[in-house]
């Protein structure tokens, strides 16, 4: 497959930042960090979000390594931390980790929980990145970019199944991208004239797409994909700005992929889609980057 890491069908930690004292769980400065594998989509997201936001002085983060480093899949760091939350806990201690300095547990391992969290209750632009009247919208491109980028993608590769289901597949991982395409023709962002985090969502998405999807397809589906070029335009743009692309570890991200990935590889691997590094501002520090 051509997932970059194990995953579980139910995060095993789940709770939420509430904007009550009461709540038990409350947004108050330095109280927690976020532990984050940049190689990690859903810890990318997050990281972008924490970026954008401004948060760095708030809320600190501790960067992985690249490949987890335990044997079963987990980071090796964050051991202590899932067992001290439940004991003895039996699963791989996966990033990301929103955790609790406080009480020493961790309250989080679940991404969008995460993402909303940040927004909603740390970001004093919150409003801007995540307006309320904006949800729904926000989680039809959520169900787009996982159901009709990611899952499509995987079972277009050649790990897939017969070439009927791959070319099905195909067809409808482009149909999302033409979508996507038309949604940009006349807006800036996917969803209006704003930066949202369903733009965060969607570029992590490209990102997804390129560096490890395709791989697993042949040229022809990659050029295909490639026919999108306001999207495409679009991704390079959010690469420049300095909440993103310094974020990306491009090399990083290659190697996970190898160390998960038993899928075919195909001649869509020759073919890049975009030169990611060419749009990377390094002139901006990036605040959040904290090497362990």
């Amino acid at each position: 497959m051509s997932a970059t890491s194990p995953t579980s069908a139910e995060p095993p930690f789940r709770s939420r930042i509430g904007d009550d004292p009461r709540s038990g769980y409350y947004a108050a400065p330095h109280r927690y960090r976020l532990h984050l594998s940049l190689t990690c989509p859903h810890c990318l997201q997050i990281a972008v979000t924490h970026s954008l936001l401004g948060l760095a002085d708030v809320l600190p983060v501790t960067l992985l390594p690249a490949v987890p480093d335990a044997p079963d899949g987990g980071h090796r760091a964050l051991r202590p931390l899932y067992e001290a939350s439940a004991h003895l806990y039996p699963g791989p201690a996966l990033a990301p980790v929103l955790h609790d300095n406080w009480t020493g547990t961790v309250v989080s391992t679940h991404a969008p929980d995460i993402v909303r969290d940040l927004a909603r209750r740390f970001g004093g632009h919150g409003d801007c990145l995540l307006p309320r009247e904006s949800d729904e919208a926000f989680a039809a491109v959520e169900r787009l970019c996982e159901q009709g980028v990611n899952a499509t993608a995987q079972r277009a590769g050649l790990h897939g199944g017969d070439r009927a289901e791959r070319d099905t597949a195909l067809a409808t991982l482009l149909r999302a991208l033409d979508l996507l395409e038309l949604r940009l023709a006349s807006q800036e962002y996917v969803l209006g004239d704003d930066l949202t985090l369903a733009d965060v969502r969607l570029w992590v998405t490209l990102v997804q797409l390129d560096t490890v999807h395709r791989h697993h397809l042949d040229a022809s589906a990659v050029h295909r994909i490639t026919e999108h070029p306001r999207l495409w335009a679009y991704a390079r743009r959010l690469t420049a700005h300095p909440a993103f692309g310094p974020h990306l570890d491009l090399d990083g991200i290659a190697r996970r992929h190898h160390a998960h990935c038993r899928g075919t590889e195909a001649a869509g691997a020759a073919v890049p889609i975009m030169d990611w590094p060419a749009y990377v501002d390094r002139r901006t520090p990036e605040p959040t980057r904290r090497p362990v």
